[in-house]
């Protein structure tokens, strides 16, 4: 008696994950140069798992991960995204993660800055 083989029927397809990568790369601000320089892999790499044409396979769904600051499970849309994803102005989101990577000191006292510009307070 032949033996049927089930197929898997996955959660999520190539394309599913490739708009979320897109979505979270562009909700951290990053190029697709970007990525790929951070993960030693070509930019043309990351443009074809973004479009679904590639399978990412689970090493390089877990650098994804570390690289746009999510989970794997956000990556394959198992996960809600974290945030809104509402801000989409690169320049300002560079600027928030350099911001975010200052000591702390130098952190608060420019937080107090911003605060004091956006209430109107003379510095």
């Amino acid at each position: 008696m032949p033996r049927t083989r089930k197929q898997y029927a996955s959660p999520v397809d190539e394309k599913t994950i490739g708009r979320k990568l897109k979505e979270l790369r562009e909700r951290n601000g990053k190029t697709q140069a970007e990525i790929a320089q951070e993960l030693h892999i070509k930019q043309a790499l990351v443009s074809e798992y973004e479009r679904g044409v590639v399978r990412l396979h689970g090493a390089l769904i877990a650098g994804f991960a570390k690289v746009l600051k999510a989970s794997a499970d956000e990556i394959l849309g198992l996960e809600k995204p974290k945030g809104n994803g509402a801000l989409k102005d690169r320049k300002l989101l560079r600027m928030l993660q350099q911001i975010h990577d200052l000591p702390r000191r130098e952190k608060d006292a420019l937080l107090k800055t911003i605060s004091n510009y956006l209430r109107g307070v003379p510095g």
